[in-house]
Protein backbone atom coordinates (compact mmCIF):
# COMPACT_ATOMS: atom_id res chain seq x y z
CA UNK A 1 0.00 0.00 0.00
CA UNK A 2 2.73 2.29 0.97
CA UNK A 3 4.27 1.71 -2.87
CA UNK A 4 1.17 2.77 -4.50
CA UNK A 5 0.72 5.76 -2.71
CA UNK A 6 4.02 6.54 -3.39
CA UNK A 7 3.31 6.15 -7.13
CA UNK A 8 0.05 8.30 -6.65
CA UNK A 9 2.09 11.13 -4.92
CA UNK A 10 5.07 10.98 -7.64
CA UNK A 11 2.28 10.92 -10.37
CA UNK A 12 0.27 13.96 -8.59
CA UNK A 13 3.65 16.04 -8.10
CA UNK A 14 4.57 15.40 -11.90
CA UNK A 15 1.19 16.35 -13.24
CA UNK A 16 1.79 19.35 -11.03
CA UNK A 17 5.01 20.30 -12.40
CA UNK A 18 3.41 19.85 -16.05
CA UNK A 19 0.40 22.22 -15.31
CA UNK A 20 2.41 24.74 -13.90
CA UNK A 21 5.42 24.87 -16.54
CA UNK A 22 2.31 25.49 -18.97
CA UNK A 23 0.37 28.63 -16.48
CA UNK A 24 3.87 29.84 -15.48
CA UNK A 25 6.49 32.45 -17.10
CA UNK A 26 5.93 34.78 -20.76
CA UNK A 27 5.68 31.30 -23.07
CA UNK A 28 3.25 29.17 -20.50
CA UNK A 29 0.95 32.07 -19.47
CA UNK A 30 0.06 32.77 -23.23
CA UNK A 31 0.10 29.65 -24.33
CA UNK A 32 -3.79 28.33 -25.76
CA UNK A 33 -5.13 32.06 -25.08
CA UNK A 34 -5.95 34.49 -27.94
CA UNK A 35 -4.09 37.78 -27.74
CA UNK A 36 -6.12 41.02 -28.82
CA UNK A 37 -5.35 42.59 -32.02
CA UNK A 38 -2.59 45.75 -31.72
CA UNK A 39 -4.09 48.61 -34.00
CA UNK A 40 -2.04 50.93 -35.05
CA UNK A 41 -2.52 54.96 -35.28
CA UNK A 42 -0.74 57.39 -37.02
CA UNK A 43 1.13 60.34 -34.73
CA UNK A 44 0.84 63.87 -36.05
CA UNK A 45 3.63 65.99 -34.42
CA UNK A 46 3.80 69.61 -35.47
CA UNK A 47 1.89 71.47 -37.97
CA UNK A 48 2.90 72.39 -41.23
CA UNK A 49 2.18 74.12 -44.88
CA UNK A 50 -0.29 72.26 -46.82
CA UNK A 51 0.74 71.28 -49.83
CA UNK A 52 0.70 74.29 -52.34
CA UNK A 53 -1.43 71.82 -54.73
CA UNK A 54 -4.03 70.99 -52.09
CA UNK A 55 -4.17 74.91 -51.43
CA UNK A 56 -4.88 75.34 -54.96
CA UNK A 57 -7.33 72.62 -55.04
CA UNK A 58 -9.00 73.67 -51.74
CA UNK A 59 -9.38 76.92 -53.89
CA UNK A 60 -11.15 75.57 -56.44
CA UNK A 61 -13.41 73.26 -54.40
CA UNK A 62 -14.20 74.35 -51.05
CA UNK A 63 -17.02 72.32 -50.67
CA UNK A 64 -14.05 69.32 -50.67
CA UNK A 65 -12.12 71.19 -47.98
CA UNK A 66 -14.80 71.39 -45.11
CA UNK A 67 -15.22 69.27 -42.46
CA UNK A 68 -18.38 67.32 -42.72
CA UNK A 69 -19.70 64.67 -40.03
CA UNK A 70 -18.78 64.00 -36.30
CA UNK A 71 -16.98 60.94 -36.52
CA UNK A 72 -13.20 61.09 -35.85
CA UNK A 73 -13.50 57.45 -36.22
CA UNK A 74 -15.32 55.01 -38.12
CA UNK A 75 -16.31 51.40 -37.03
CA UNK A 76 -15.54 49.43 -39.02
CA UNK A 77 -18.54 46.78 -39.23
CA UNK A 78 -18.94 44.43 -42.19
CA UNK A 79 -20.86 47.17 -44.17
CA UNK A 80 -18.15 49.85 -43.46
CA UNK A 81 -15.75 47.20 -44.58
CA UNK A 82 -17.52 45.93 -47.95
CA UNK A 83 -17.79 50.06 -48.94
CA UNK A 84 -14.08 50.78 -48.31
CA UNK A 85 -13.16 47.53 -50.37
CA UNK A 86 -15.77 48.51 -53.13
CA UNK A 87 -14.63 52.12 -53.21
CA UNK A 88 -10.51 51.54 -53.33
CA UNK A 89 -10.96 48.88 -55.78
CA UNK A 90 -13.61 50.82 -58.46
CA UNK A 91 -11.77 53.66 -57.70
CA UNK A 92 -8.42 52.20 -59.07
CA UNK A 93 -10.08 50.38 -61.89
CA UNK A 94 -11.99 53.43 -62.99
CA UNK A 95 -9.34 55.98 -63.12
CA UNK A 96 -6.31 55.15 -65.53
CA UNK A 97 -2.79 56.07 -63.77
CA UNK A 98 -1.03 59.06 -65.50
CA UNK A 99 1.44 61.80 -64.21
CA UNK A 100 -0.65 65.35 -64.74
CA UNK A 101 1.93 67.86 -63.71
CA UNK A 102 2.93 70.61 -65.85
CA UNK A 103 4.88 73.64 -66.23
CA UNK A 104 2.39 74.99 -63.26
CA UNK A 105 3.14 71.88 -60.76
CA UNK A 106 1.32 69.48 -59.71
CA UNK A 107 -2.56 69.72 -59.94
CA UNK A 108 -4.91 67.52 -57.50
CA UNK A 109 -8.19 66.79 -58.88
CA UNK A 110 -11.53 64.87 -58.04
CA UNK A 111 -13.51 62.56 -60.04
CA UNK A 112 -11.77 62.21 -63.01
CA UNK A 113 -11.08 59.53 -65.78
CA UNK A 114 -7.05 59.92 -65.63
CA UNK A 115 -4.48 61.26 -63.20
CA UNK A 116 -1.95 60.23 -60.73
CA UNK A 117 -1.76 59.45 -56.68
CA UNK A 118 -3.52 62.58 -55.51
CA UNK A 119 -6.11 62.43 -57.76
CA UNK A 120 -6.82 58.56 -57.00
CA UNK A 121 -7.23 59.41 -53.31
CA UNK A 122 -9.22 62.42 -53.35
CA UNK A 123 -11.62 60.82 -55.34
CA UNK A 124 -11.80 57.83 -53.15
CA UNK A 125 -12.50 60.34 -50.09
CA UNK A 126 -15.35 62.01 -52.05
CA UNK A 127 -17.24 58.72 -53.27
CA UNK A 128 -17.05 57.38 -49.34
CA UNK A 129 -18.33 61.35 -48.36
CA UNK A 130 -21.27 60.42 -50.73
CA UNK A 131 -21.76 57.25 -48.69
CA UNK A 132 -22.18 59.25 -45.24
CA UNK A 133 -18.97 58.46 -44.19
CA UNK A 134 -17.49 61.48 -42.28
CA UNK A 135 -14.44 63.54 -43.63
CA UNK A 136 -13.06 63.95 -40.26
CA UNK A 137 -12.14 59.98 -40.59
CA UNK A 138 -10.52 60.44 -43.88
CA UNK A 139 -7.61 62.53 -44.68
CA UNK A 140 -5.11 62.45 -47.51
CA UNK A 141 -1.44 61.68 -46.79
CA UNK A 142 1.77 62.83 -48.37
CA UNK A 143 3.99 60.05 -48.41
CA UNK A 144 7.38 58.47 -50.57
CA UNK A 145 7.35 55.01 -52.07
CA UNK A 146 10.54 53.05 -51.44
CA UNK A 147 12.33 54.38 -54.62
CA UNK A 148 11.99 57.81 -53.20
CA UNK A 149 8.88 59.39 -55.28
CA UNK A 150 6.38 61.29 -53.81
CA UNK A 151 3.34 59.54 -53.51
CA UNK A 152 -0.71 60.35 -51.76
CA UNK A 153 -2.58 57.92 -50.48
CA UNK A 154 -6.40 58.06 -48.28
CA UNK A 155 -5.80 57.11 -44.88
CA UNK A 156 -9.13 56.16 -43.14
CA UNK A 157 -9.23 56.09 -39.11
CA UNK A 158 -11.15 53.49 -37.83
CA UNK A 159 -11.70 51.12 -34.79
CA UNK A 160 -9.30 48.57 -36.31
CA UNK A 161 -6.41 51.56 -36.93
CA UNK A 162 -5.22 54.03 -39.50
CA UNK A 163 -6.35 51.90 -42.67
CA UNK A 164 -4.23 52.91 -46.55
CA UNK A 165 -6.16 53.11 -49.83
CA UNK A 166 -3.23 53.51 -52.19
CA UNK A 167 -3.79 53.03 -55.88
CA UNK A 168 -0.70 50.80 -56.18
CA UNK A 169 -2.75 48.11 -55.01
CA UNK A 170 -6.38 46.98 -53.97
CA UNK A 171 -5.34 45.53 -50.72
CA UNK A 172 -6.06 47.93 -47.92
CA UNK A 173 -3.26 47.70 -45.25
CA UNK A 174 -2.54 49.25 -41.69
CA UNK A 175 -0.53 52.17 -42.35
CA UNK A 176 2.43 50.35 -40.79
CA UNK A 177 2.39 47.30 -42.84
CA UNK A 178 2.77 49.64 -45.82
CA UNK A 179 6.39 50.60 -47.89
CA UNK A 180 5.83 53.77 -47.61
CA UNK A 181 7.75 56.39 -45.85
CA UNK A 182 5.13 59.05 -43.83
CA UNK A 183 5.79 62.52 -44.80
CA UNK A 184 2.90 65.03 -44.09
CA UNK A 185 -0.97 64.49 -43.43
CA UNK A 186 -4.66 66.39 -43.17
CA UNK A 187 -6.02 67.04 -39.87
CA UNK A 188 -9.05 65.16 -39.25
CA UNK A 189 -11.26 68.61 -38.09
CA UNK A 190 -10.08 70.96 -40.42
CA UNK A 191 -9.00 69.34 -44.05
CA UNK A 192 -7.15 72.71 -44.71
CA UNK A 193 -4.44 71.88 -42.13
CA UNK A 194 -1.46 69.68 -42.47
CA UNK A 195 0.78 68.04 -40.12
CA UNK A 196 4.27 66.59 -40.45
CA UNK A 197 4.95 62.71 -39.58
Amino acid sequence: MYKHGLVIVVTLASLLAVQTAHADGPAGAARGLKTAPVFSYISEKRRTAAPFAHVMFCARNPDECTARGDASEVSLSPLADEQLRAVNTSVNRSIRSLDDRSDQGDVWQVNVTAGDCEDFALTKRDHLVAMGWSTKALRIAVTKTPTGKGHAVLVVRTDRGDLVLDNRTNAIKSWNDTDLRWLMIQSGDNPRIWYEL
